[in-house]
């Protein structure tokens, strides 16, 4: 059985503010905060993101993101390795297991990222694979690439040596403690327009490799848009899939989520949650060359906040979390509408037309209700809903005696059954409905 998670993952990936850069000090730093005033909240998972194992990352970074054939820290039979010289405590071949340990004393989990595959350098050299008796070069498939990361070759499909590699591997997590692991360049092989499911015997390889490791993993797929017609196999073998490319602090992006989000809204289920990506909130951008506040308006936080817990995402926090300021630490800090993560929870489109949008969520088990507003328009507006036509509520319908906003705590008294506010520009309101 794969990883059984009663709720969405909630926790903090090091990208959008270090891209490739990351290092010990920075990750320690992060989960000492988030221990310390946002574990309460239910965030709990810290994440190293792309190129621990590379030398000297964003050393090209105004030539090239990952730079081309760069040198990787590998053990002999090809398996990557933190890069000792920003993850000190894994020098002596301990790996991520000393920075894994320090992140647990702080309850917290750990994660890290991968791409999918087999080093190419492995190949090369004809490295051994961990339990079988061939090479690497035997199992990589040199036509099957990442279209923008040169570190990995594809691993073939049903050869011998194959699913002993990435049983190797995920052993070695397992023997770390890693909690979470983020493999990209396989939910969406967007370099094979054709073809772009094309590594779906190494998400079934990897979710394979975390069963017989005997330690529950959650299984991330990077990147999207993840595949509509494909969704019974991410539910089957991963607990998490992008269905979006990588999204950033832009409103037109925003504005396509709730696209993505309506057509994924019947595929999430216990242990199974299509993933909106991260939270481009606070400071980001110190890895990629140029470090700033988030382009996102006040108003469009929350409304991305409230779009990603109604429709059930989970949450990851791309922001550096020592430099949050309090007005976003308050927003991250809110335990109520984090609850609608929760698998019990049901995300439903209500309405949505090109000013707006209304999404309903209930609890299967206690019946709790919510509804969230959205405001599309570049202007303020009254939006309204009548809560006796919502399907989701309509069956075994209460009155309403208000609703109380969860972002401003501000309770609204109902007459009859319409819920409405006006929404500043590009806002989200979300409303618990109380009898």
């Amino acid at each position: 059985m794969k990883c059984s998670i009663s709720h969405a993952p909630m926790g903090w990936n090091s990208y959008d503010y270090y891209d490739t850069t990351v290092n010990e000090q920075q990750v320690r730093a992060n989960a000492e905060f988030m221990a310390e005033h946002l574990k309460e909240a239910g965030w709990e998972y810290v994440v190293v993101d792309i190129q621990w194992y590379a030398k000297n990352p964003g050393s090209m970074r105004e030539q090239y993101q990952y730079i081309p054939f760069g040198g990787l820290e590998m053990d002999g039979f090809g398996r990557l390795q933190p890069d000792v010289e920003r993850f000190p405590s894994s020098a002596g071949g301990r790996g991520f297991g000393p920075l894994a340990e320090y992140i647990h004393s702080l309850g917290l989990r750990f994660g890290i990222h991968i791409m999918r595959g087999i080093p190419r350098q492995a190949a090369e050299k004809h490295l051994p694979v961990w339990g079988a008796d061939v090479t690497a070069a035997d199992i990589a498939d040199p036509s099957s690439i990442c279209g923008w990361n040169p570190d990995m070759y594809g691993v073939r499909k049903n050869v011998s040596g194959a699913q002993e590699y990435y049983d190797s591997i995920i052993s070695l997590y397992a023997d770390w403690g890693v909690d979470f692991i983020k493999c990209d360049d396989i939910c969406n092989t967007n370099l094979y327009p054709h073809n772009p499911y094309s590594a779906a015997h190494e998400i079934e390889m990897l979710q394979r490799a975390i069963q017989r490791s005997g330690r529950e993993m959650v299984l991330s797929l990077s990147p999207g848009p993840a595949l509509i017609e494909k969704a019974w196999h991410y539910q089957k073998y991963a607990n998490m899939w992008r269905i979006t490319d990588d999204f950033w602090d832009d409103w037109a992006l925003l504005r396509n989520m709730f696209d993505r989000c309506e057509l994924w809204q019947d595929h999430r289920r216990a242990g199974c949650y299509p993933d909106c990506d991260m939270l481009p909130l606070g400071r980001l951008g110190k890895g990629f060359g140029a470090e700033r506040n988030t382009r996102f308006s006040k108003e469009e936080q929350r409304c991305m906040l409230s779009l990603w817990c109604i429709f059930g995402s989970p949450l990851m926090i791309g922001a550096e979390l020592t430099k949050l300021d309090s007005e976003t630490l308050s927003l991250l800090k809110n335990q109520e509408a984090f609850r609608l993560t929760h698998s019990a929870f049901q995300g439903r489109q209500f309405e949505k037309n090109d000013g707006c949008a209304i999404w309903s969520s209930k609890n299967r088990e206690t019946g709790e209700r919510y509804i969230a507003l959205f405001n599309f328009l570049p202007a303020p507006q009254e939006i309204s809903c009548l809560l006796t036509e919502v399907e989701q509520f309509a069956e075994d319908f209460t009155p309403v005696l208000k609703a109380k906003e969860l972002w401003t705590q501000e309770e609204i008294p109902l007459q009859g059954e319409l819920l409405g506010a006006r929404l500043a520009p590009h806002d989200g309101k979300l409303f618990k409905l109380i009898g």
